[in-house]
């Protein structure tokens, strides 16, 4: 499995020491400087140096004529997500409000899944720590929404329930039902890219000169598969943050 970290490591070596350096301001003491960085920590800053650069390239080549290839292929998922917000999100919400987040999200975690397929690299998202870290960014972010929409007050008597006197009642349900979400959006998506990235290691063992294709094909699948859930879950808890009839 040496092939999986070894950009883990030539990222170790570059920027370790300054690693190193920024967790000794806060008092945490590193014994290897060279091996400061984790590997989901390392792949996490190759994801997003790549998405930053997928931005400029796209904006610096924006053009209302004669858009190219890149532009028309990220409109298209610009569109697919504002169709998906449209038909979920009650109440007709400007969807520009939620698809700068939304649109991250998504292409980060893709990227994510898909960094593992490439020789040298790892999947961020086979880590349980970016995982849960995605869930819970995406937790405080619909609640934020709602309260924003809503207030503070009016968006938590929607945990109460419809019902005053079923309130006793319905505060534990709603609670212990919005907590589970980042536990089940995080396990979900740690699951089955560690799976994935770990049945890719062992056909790779056996079968090193020819990585049979139909694995690939389903490991690109998978991936995708699970950048969309992952959204369409968040847009749908969205939906449930701010539409008028739940409060």
């Amino acid at each position: 499995m040496e092939h999986e970290v070894y950009f883990v490591e030539l990222i170790n070596e570059l920027l370790g020491p300054l690693f190193a350096a920024l967790l000794g301001v806060f008092g945490i003491e590193v014994a290897d400087p060279h091996r400061a960085m984790p590997g989901f920590f390392a792949m996490s800053l190759v994801v997003s140096l790549v998405l930053i650069i997928l931005a400029l390239v796209i904006r610096r080549g924006l053009s209302v004529e004669s858009p190219t290839r890149l532009q028309h292929l990220m409109e298209s998922y610009i569109e697919a997500l504002r169709g998906l917000m449209e038909q979920i999100i009650a109440g007709h919400f400007d969807w520009r409000r939620y698809m700068p987040f939304l649109a991250t999200l998504g292409l980060f975690i893709l990227f994510g899944n898909l960094l593992g397929l490439i020789p040298g690299f790892m999947s961020p998202t086979s880590s349980y720590h970016v995982t849960v870290s995605l869930a819970i960014l995406a937790f405080l972010y619909y609640q934020w929404q709602g309260i924003a929409r809503h207030g503070l007050v009016a968006y938590l008597k929607h945990f109460a329930g419809p019902i005053w006197w079923l309130a006793p009642l319905m505060i534990p349900i709603e609670l212990l039902s919005h907590l589970a979400r980042p536990f089940s959006l995080s396990i979900r998506l740690f699951a089955n890219i560690f799976g994935e990235d770990m049945i890719i290691v062992v056909f790779a063992l056996l079968f090193p000169l020819l990585l049979p294709l139909p694995i690939m094909v389903l490991a690109v699948f998978t991936s995708v598969l699970q950048a969309f859930v992952f959204v369409l879950l968040t847009i749908i808890y969205i939906s449930g943050a701010v539409a008028e009839e739940s409060h």
